[in-house]
């Protein structure tokens, strides 16, 4: 029994009506109770692991006292705070499952969303944070010279994690005991405290990318017939960036009393602190020294050969992050853990600290050290499959579209595919491979074919190269690679497109539409945006996964949406054959969202509680979890695009009816369009 809460809400409306109402649970997904591989044991971490996960006693204590619920559904009052909790958990662990499934930016969206609504605060107020990595990447990336995806990477990253704590005993007593866990990482209170910090850690540990797109941006520009960047390159610098490390007072006192009394100047300082603390000793250097060296990171490239870490702004970014939204008096250790992770993921510990590439190597880090840096720098290294290829030599390498995770063993097996279609290249290189070995095999002359070749070759530099960074005693690593033919068709893909700002608006929007159809032009962006943020997370997703569907609904009637300027005719508004032909595809989808999160068919709500007013009737379908228009869970699709046929004309209006007036209330935001392909 992992969901308690749901658990007790369906106890106490048996005892009320005498009968089993639920709420229930939805099934597990296949191969979720004992598969090895990656989503397997990620579901298994949220589903069984996680179980309380920001349960808060004292507010059930008083719910019970005060006889009136303060969980959010529909809207505020309606569930326990605890379901709220269990609801939010299950929210999460769906959209984990959907990325895993597709690895598209938009699933990774969800899972950015519903983790910032869990562990920092609204989501629409963090959103600029991660939207802004995605949109520079995908609109500045092509000008370098070796680039790829790290949005869609982060949450790939943040899914290894929770699957290696899920399936490796030893890490999970390594956590828990370096964070004071009593529970030797066998119990629920050290799963959820990593679910939060390793969330934190993965999640926005490329965040600081937009920084270091220009820096390359600029050596690509001026690049002469591949020379080695260095003295003669022309290269940018960053000045004043205090506004990125700065403490305000508030923050400044509450580090003051997690430190000792410690006061300090800026994050740089703090920085530098905490990662002598937790590895000075280990590797020989003092707090001045690591100081500096971060310091330089921003200012002074010719010191880190002519590179810019975007570590150093992700950790800034992130800090700056949290003081604004959790406020002093929420900061805690562990995110100043994550911070450091993520200061040393990219290059500070490899060539800083450990001496990466040199004859100087140091021992590679033990999780004991750092647990939140050596798992952040060893999922760093694995997750390098299906990443979209931006710069100019990365779309020419060949790099995995695909893996095969086992977890079993507590060790790692991973078998990276290629595609098929790039046999020619595998070709061309393993030739010159043979011709290299038959001439001696000179190490600077050896020929390669990133990645396919750090794979390939009998030194296994992909795996070599990771040993010398993280120790993996504990958890061994087994890396094989082969060629299949690439299936592209879990990702969907669909003419329409925006960026992720516009996401969250669109989002707004729809719920809006529902609210104020046929008088949105007295609302304001900011009222629709209050209402929105008084939904639960299971509706507010429910609605951004609307968003998320309208490209596959406007396909299915020569639409499509954008916010770039293009030459169709912008729809004024849907026709009713328009609408009548979306409205039965977002049933389905609306459907399917129930069947996962765990609705059972059915209308006792109405008749349960003689004499209950609509309010009443609202609140117990919400605690009951059910609803007269769904249809019980494992309904093909065929049934239930025919129920939607005997729905009552008003409840098939309102998946067709506010169709334009969701058009109006676009209007209000700038950008997203709709257009005609014809």
């Amino acid at each position: 029994m992992s969901y308690t809460a749901i658990e007790k809400m369906r106890r106490q409306n048996g005892k009320r009506f005498g009968e089993d109402l639920g709420p229930f649970l939805p099934a597990p997904f296949e191969g979720e109770a004992r598969g090895m591989d990656l989503k397997s044991a990620v579901l298994r971490f949220l589903d069984r692991r996680c179980t309380g996960l920001r349960h808060d006693a004292e507010k059930e204590k008083a719910e019970h006292r005060e006889r009136k619920y303060s969980g959010r559904s529909l809207r505020p009052g309606q569930i326990p705070y605890n379901m709220q909790m269990d609801l939010d958990r299950l929210c999460l662990k769906n959209e984990i499952a959907k990325f895993i499934d597709s690895g598209v930016a938009e699933d990774a969206y969800t899972v950015y969303y519903a983790f910032i609504e869990m562990f920092i605060g609204e989501g629409g107020k963090s959103q600029s944070m991660v939207e802004l990595l995605s949109e520079f990447e995908s609109n500045a990336s092509s000008l370098l010279m070796s680039h790829r995806d790290h949005y869609s990477h982060s949450v790939y990253v943040f899914a290894l994690g929770l699957a290696i704590y899920e399936t490796n005993a030893w890490f999970r007593q390594v956590f828990s005991r370096y964070y004071g866990f009593a529970d030797g990482g066998r119990g629920h209170a050290s799963a959820c405290a990593f679910l939060e910090y390793w969330g934190l850690t993965a999640l926005f540990h490329d965040v600081g990318y937009p920084f270091e797109i220009p820096f390359e941006q600029i050596l690509a520009y001026f690049e002469v017939d591949r020379k080695k960047r260095g003295p003669e390159s022309v290269y940018i610098a960053y000045r004043n960036v205090y506004p990125l490390v700065r403490i305000e007072d508030a923050e400044r006192e509450k580090l003051k009393t997690l430190y000792n009394g410690r006061v300090f100047g800026d994050v740089t300082e703090l920085l530098a602190a905490v990662i002598t603390e937790k590895l000075g000793a280990a590797y020989g250097f003092t707090e001045a020294e690591m100081d500096r060296r971060i310091r330089s990171k921003a200012g002074s490239p010719e010191e880190n050969n002519y590179f810019m870490d975007h570590a150093f702004f992700s950790a800034g970014r992130l800090f700056q992050e949290l003081a604004k939204i959790l406020k002093a008096e929420k900061i805690e250790k562990y995110h100043i853990d994550a911070l450091s992770a993520i200061m040393l993921h990219n290059s500070l510990f490899k060539f800083a600290i450990v001496g990466y590439k040199t004859d100087d190597l140091k021992a590679p880090l033990k999780a004991e050290l750092h647990p939140l840096a050596w798992l952040l720098m060893l999922c760093d290294e694995l997750q390098c499959w299906d990443r979209t290829a931006y710069g100019r030599n990365s779309r020419d390498e060949l790099h995995p579209m695909a893996v095969d995770f086992s977890f079993a063993g507590q060790a790692i097996r991973a078998k990276y595919y290629y595609d098929q279609a790039e046999q020619d290249k595998i070709r061309a290189y393993e030739k010159q491979y043979r011709e290299w070995e038959k001439d001696g095999g000179d190490a600077k002359a050896m020929p390669r074919l990133k990645a396919y070749s750090d794979m390939a070759e009998k030194g296994q530099r992909f795996t070599r190269d990771i040993r010398q960074i993280v120790d993996l005693e504990k958890c061994p690593l087994a890396v094989s690679c082969m060629t299949r033919k690439a299936d592209y068709r879990e990702k969907h893909t669909y003419l329409s497109t925006s960026n992720f700002l516009h996401i969250y608006n669109f989002a707004v929007a729809l719920h809006s539409r529902y609210l104020y159809s046929g008088r949105t032009g007295s609302v304001s962006p900011e009222k629709m945006e209050q209402d929105f943020n008084s939904l639960s997370l299971e509706y507010k997703i429910s609605n951004i996964n609307q968003v998320r569907a309208f490209d596959r609904y406007l396909n299915t009637i020569g639409c499509f949406y954008t916010d770039q300027p293009v030459d169709y005719e912008m729809l004024g508004r849907f026709t009713p054959e328009m609408a009548e032909a979306i409205a039965p595809l977002e049933h389905l989808r609306w459907v399917r969202d129930h069947e996962m999160m765990g609705w059972s068919a059915g209308d006792r709500y109405e008749t349960l509680i003689p004499g209950a007013d609509d309010s009443a009737k609202a609140d117990l379908r919400e605690q009951l979890r059910m609803h007269r228009n769904t249809l019980p869970a494992g309904s093909s699709d065929e049934k239930i695009l025919k129920h939607y046929s005997t729905l009552p004309p008003e409840v098939q209006g309102k998946d067709s009816l506010p169709f334009n007036s969701l058009l109006r209330l676009l209007k209000k935001y700038d950008g997203v369009r709709i257009y005609r392909l014809k």
